[in-house]
This record gives structure tokens, sequence and C-alpha cells, in this order.
């Protein structure tokens, strides 16, 4: 959530991030709100301070019928007061709900845009191989080696969900073991996290709880939800809490499944593994103060592109536009790693994506930090993919695919894995 006491003074600005976004915020019914809520503030104060006053001169000597008098009038304003908190209850709920539809102001280099065309490409490493074979995509891989079982899990779960099997299984925890000793030399806290997370949390960090364009699977009848990601019960680890500067920043690493209804996820790049209702992913989270954030940002990018270049995966980084930052963030990259059974001839698809949040989220979750000062601050948060086990999986099997229908593996796998190929 943005500071609220900026909506007029930056008003313009903030119409013009909503547009550039693609989102729309009825600006101006929200300024009216605000007005309003004031305004009934106001009058609450104005009759509570009448309540006192009629209680004060009740103690003085009176006669019966001044008491009366009194008497009629501090239940009329008792009265008054139900009403006026119950109308200003409903105008703050509308309020506080409107409020948190505004998304985060934009970087100032952040492109502007509203389409996937919009990113701009600013580094690629690596050069996608060349085959002397036509190479297949990882659904015809996985099957033929029996690594995956899309049709089986079909029947059991539902469409998009899978089993893996026999060194896909080794596969999944080798990847997991390789991202988390990676960000332990960068002195990451491990964590494990819960895999459910109240409805306050997940709204907090910025997700939709319910509703149809919700992407979250919420649980009937308990307030909670199954997250979509550990940045959602990282980013709650410190909410409600008052840190201290001198501990900032905090680094924490969490391995969590992640579930999603990927709610109009469909297209010939949504197959197969690439996007699913459920996976496991080592994720990133960063509270820091505000002069921290950006050198941390390039921090985590340069942490997902280590362990990339370590698969020995060819990718290129993309500066998000506008359209498809997400509400809660400031500035996005992407790291796109090379598939070669993507499209007719290979393509590039999303692998990572790490995110300055600033402090959208920190306002929502109440997270500050008291500087040496004495003053308290919002703190800023920070999030980063170290890997999608699934599409990192979808990456390793098409780019290391052999003539014979094998899979060699990167040699950062092998001593977690045990073998040096996947064959039948």
């Amino acid at each position: 959530m943005i500071d609220v006491k900026e909506l007029r003074e930056r008003k313009d600005e903030i119409a013009l991030n909503i547009k550039n976004r693609g989102m729309k915020v009825d600006l101006e019914h929200i300024l009216t709100l605000q007005d309003k809520r004031s305004e009934l503030l106001m009058e609450s104060e104005n009759l509570r301070r009448e309540r006192n006053e009629n209680a004060t001169k009740m103690k003085s000597k009176l006669t019966l019928e001044e008491r009366s008098i009194l008497i009629e009038q501090g239940k009329k304003l008792k009265e008054s007061i139900a009403v006026q908190e119950e109308l200003l209850k409903s105008v703050e709920s509308e309020y506080m709900m409107k409020v948190k539809q505004i998304p985060n102001y934009a970087h100032p280099n952040a492109p502007v845009g509203l389409l996937d065309s919009d990113n701009i490409e600013v580094k690629k490493w690596g050069e996608p191989r060349k085959f002397n074979f036509t190479p297949k995509d990882h659904v015809e891989l996985g099957e033929a080696l029996d690594l995956i079982d899309f049709e089986t899990a079909t029947r059991v779960s539902g469409a998009k969900f899978y089993y893996l099997k026999n060194e896909a299984v080794l596969l999944e925890l080798a990847l997991t073991r390789y991202a988390i000793d990676i960000l332990r030399s960068h002195n990451f806290t491990l964590t494990i996290t819960p895999d459910i997370a109240k409805e306050e949390i997940v709204e907090g960090i910025g997700f939709n709880p319910r509703g149809e364009e919700s992407n979250i699977y919420t649980i009937e009848g308990t307030g909670t939800c199954l997250v979509g990601t550990a940045e959602i019960t990282l980013g709650g680890y410190h909410a409600g809490n008052i840190l201290k500067e001198e501990e900032l920043p905090l680094r924490y690493a969490g391995l969590s499944h992640c579930f999603r209804r990927e709610a109009g996820g469909a297209g010939q790049y949504s197959k197969g593994l690439y996007r699913v209702h459920q996976f496991s992913k080592v994720e990133m989270f960063v509270y820091c103060t505000p002069d921290q954030s950006e050198h941390i940002h390039q921090q985590l990018l340069t942490i997902e592109e280590e362990i990339f270049r370590g698969l020995e995966i060819p990718y290129r980084v993309v500066d998000t536009c506008t359209g498809d930052l997400g509400a809660p963030a400031y500035r996005k990259y992407d790291i796109e790693a090379w598939m070669p059974g993507r499209g007719e001839h290979g393509e590039y698809g999303e692998v990572t994506s790490t995110s300055n949040c600033s402090d959208y989220q920190a306002r929502r979750l109440q997270v500050r930090y008291k500087t040496k000062e004495g003053n308290t601050q919002f703190v800023h948060l920070l999030n980063g993919t170290a890997i999608a086990v699934s599409r990192a999986i979808v990456a390793v099997l098409e780019n290391f695919q052999q003539s014979d229908g094998s899979i060699t593996l990167p040699a950062a796998l092998v001593p977690y894995m045990g073998i040096n190929k996947i064959k039948r």
C-alpha cells in the first residue's frame, strides 16, 4: 500500500502510474472517500467531546430538572455516536479496500508498456545449443524416459498436476539442494516454510485470496490459503514487528511447495511442467532499509544468474514493463532460460523473477524498523526466485538432451545426483 498521505499531493503521478500499469482504479472516488472519512472522524470526535462534557456536568450539583435534561442529552449523544461510528466503519472499510487497489509506484527507469514485448532485454548469457537432430520438448523426453506422468496425475488430481518418477525425483532434490547451497554461501538464513498462510498475510503481500481473479487456493471455513510462493510466508515472518536498523538487511531463503490456480493460464507455452498447479520452489526474501534496497535488488539478480550459469543454461535478463510488474513491485527483473522444445525453433521462457517492492508490502504488513536516531520507518521488502524446480527441470531436460533420447547432466548437479546421465 502506498502512503495515503500522498494521495492528493502526488495525485497526477499516481493516476499516470495506474494508467501505465493497465489497471482500473477510481482515484477520484478514493479521494471522495478519504474526505468523507476525515469528516466523519471529526464529527465523531466532536460528539465524544460533547458526551464527556455532559458527563462532567452530571457530577456537579444539579436540580432534578437539570439532571433530567442532561440524562436525555446523554442518551441522544450515545445514539448519535453509535450511528456515526457505524457509518464511519462502513466508509473506512470501503476506503481501505479501494486504497489497497492502488499499485506501488514504478521505478523511473522501468519500461512503460502493457505487453511482454514491451519488456527490455538488458543482458544475455550463453549461446543456445545447435542440435544435429530435431530436439524434443520436455513432455516427450519425460514420458519416453519414464520421468513424468501427466496422464495418471490428471486422473488422480486433475489437469496441470503431475507425478515425477525415477531420476526426475533425484533431479528435483538435486536442483533444490544446489540452490540452497548457493544461498547458504551468501549467508541467507535457510527455512522450510509452512504451505498455509492466513488470508490477512496473503492479502498483505499483495495476493488476492478470493474472487474469480484470484490465483490462490483458499481453504474453506478456515480463513487460510495454500501459499502460491514462500514470499507470502517469509513476508509474514516479521509482520507487525519493529526491527532494529543494525540488524538489517535480513536475508531469508524459503523452501516451500507452491499452489496456484493459474486462472486463465493456457496456451502452447503452458504445456507440461511449465505452468502447473503445484511445484516446489526456493525463494529469496530480504528485509532492508530504503537506502539498501536498490543495491540488494541487483544482488538478488546476480545470485539468480549465478544459479543458471552454474547449470550451464543460456538465458537472458529482461527489465519488466509497468504492465507486467504486479501491483506490489517497484521494479522487477526476469530471467528467461533458453528452452529448445518451446515453439518451432526454441524460445526463451521465464524461470525466475526478482522484485523490489519498496515499502508497499511493509505498510500492509506493518513491518517497521527503528533508526539509530530513534525514528520508526517502514522497511523495504524484496523477493527473488532462486529456483522454481519444475521450470528448471524443463530447461535441464531440453538443453541437455542427446540424439539417443538420453539426458546428460550439468556438472554442477552430478555430485547431487550421483550419476552424469539419465537414460533408459
